[in-house]
């Protein structure tokens, strides 16, 4: 089944720009417009030289922070869409602010959870209009989809468990905050047929998961999009890895 439009925010670089480019991988007909969201566009080099070579990806200019903005962003993202709404967002735009117990600041805490938890409710809220008019198109699935952590996870939370470590106490505390904020998500948003997950992408090669990780941008994208696009899958309110299994809250 084809998909009308995507929305992917923080597509500059890192698994934002990983997943627009497996998105325009696909059969040109799959997605028919792809809109990324850049900070500063004009300093997007990797995202403008996709974009050159997809005539279905669209760049647009979002600070998730500037709520201001947010008015010109629903108006630009309304005008490509048009009457067939915004099939699936993507709220991948976040920040690492790697603070421990004894470093962490008053400001880095509400930074963390500004970015990582408030941001992806409010952008959620201001394009839920293009939202709801997909779901009534009775096509393909409408969706939103939160980018997690397995960091945000209090069951994994421990000495003994692989991502039990000292440290990424802020971004830990943010992303497990959008968890308990996607799921309320999903349970107020199924009344209009809109289905919200949230999915850790792995550790992977970026700035913020290092040289060290163990996935590739593209591995990790690919397979996130592989269940993400299975139709039979139920995804509502659930708090997945990138291969589609379930993580312990």
């Amino acid at each position: 089944m084809s998909i009308h439009s995507i929305v992917v925010t923080g597509a500059n670089r890192g698994i934002g720009f990983g997943i627009v480019e497996q998105l325009c991988s696909l059969a040109p007909n799959k997605v028919s417009y792809i809109i990324a969201t850049a900070r500063k566009p004009e300093e997007a080099t990797q995202l403008k030289e996709l974009a050159s070579q997809h005539e279905n990806l669209i760049i647009v200019k979002l600070d998730v922070k500037d709520y201001a903005s947010y008015d010109q962003f629903y108006n630009q993202v309304s005008s490509i869409v048009g009457d067939k709404g915004l099939n699936w967002l993507i709220n991948n735009a976040g920040i690492l602010v790697p603070v421990n117990f004894e470093t962490a600041t008053p400001e880095q805490m509400i930074e963390n959870f500004e970015v990582n938890a408030v941001t992806p409710l409010m952008v959620s809220r201001k394009l839920l209009p293009l939202l709801k008019l997909s779901a009534t198109q009775n096509k393909a699935r409408t969706q939103i989809i939160n980018i997690s952590s397995d960091l945000a996870s209090i069951a994994l939370n421990n000495p003994s468990a692989s991502t039990g470590s000292i440290g990424f106490i802020a971004y830990r505390a943010s992303k497990s905050a959008l968890n308990q904020v996607s799921r309320s998500m999903s349970i107020d948003l199924s009344k209009y047929n809109i289905h919200v997950s949230m999915v850790h992408p792995g550790w992977v090669r970026t700035d913020m998961g290092g040289p060290n990780a163990s996935l590739s941008i593209k591995e990790s994208a690919t397979q996130m999009l592989s269940f993400l696009l299975d139709e039979s899958k139920e995804l509502n309110g659930k708090y997945l890895s990138y291969d589609g299994t379930e993580i312990p809250w």
